[in-house]
């Protein structure tokens, strides 16, 4: 009984790293992004007319 406790919160715990490290990247993918778009924005902004 206790192996099988251990052996599903190890695969718990591998799962839970493995959201951590996607959700990770995702959040710096997007920052990225999100950076490059305001500097274009900037960067043109007396090409808007409003």
């Amino acid at each position: 009984m206790n192996e099988k406790i251990y052996k599903t919160m190890t695969r718990t715990g591998a799962c839970s790293l493995a959201v951590g490290i996607v959700t990770l990247v995702t959040g710096a993918a997007a920052g990225i992004l999100m950076i490059i778009s305001g500097a274009r924005l900037l960067k043109r902004k007396s090409d808007i007319l409003i």
